[in-house]
């Protein structure tokens, strides 16, 4: 069963998003940790990059299982990267909610708002 706290939004491709103050802070879920397993290596969007669109491709995470996409939740502004992550991509295995990914700021902050709340992600995943 995952951990699927109550103040985060998530999109059904398994990011959990955050506002944190003018920005939105993104992740990936338990359950999307759970089902790659061991995370090897995570390749970060570029500070800069723009995403025109919720859904536009961000990065990517591996594991010994698999390579899987992670996108944007929202449309807007890479300002900052977990660094961290490079020479400790288990983060993402150890606590998914405190290893955030990438920082943006949001084109349209109501965007949020759009993406699941826990209690729908928890259907979306079927626990």
């Amino acid at each position: 069963m995952s951990t699927i706290p109550a103040e985060l939004r998530f999109a059904e491709s398994h990011e959990w998003a955050k506002q944190e103050g003018d920005l939105i802070v993104v992740g990936i879920s338990d359950h999307a940790q759970e089902a790659l397993g061991d995370v090897v290596f995570v390749e970060l969007p570029e500070v800069g990059k723009v995403f025109s669109a919720a859904g536009d491709q961000a990065g990517v995470v591996e594991s010994v299982k698999a390579a899987s996409d992670i996108y944007s939740p929202v449309a807007g502004e890479v300002v900052e990267v977990n660094e961290a992550l490079a020479g400790e991509p288990e983060a993402l295995n150890n606590s998914p909610y405190d290893s955030w990914i990438f920082k943006v700021k949001p084109a349209n902050a109501a965007d949020l708002g759009k993406l699941l709340d826990a209690a729908g992600y928890k259907a979306l995943i079927g626990e």
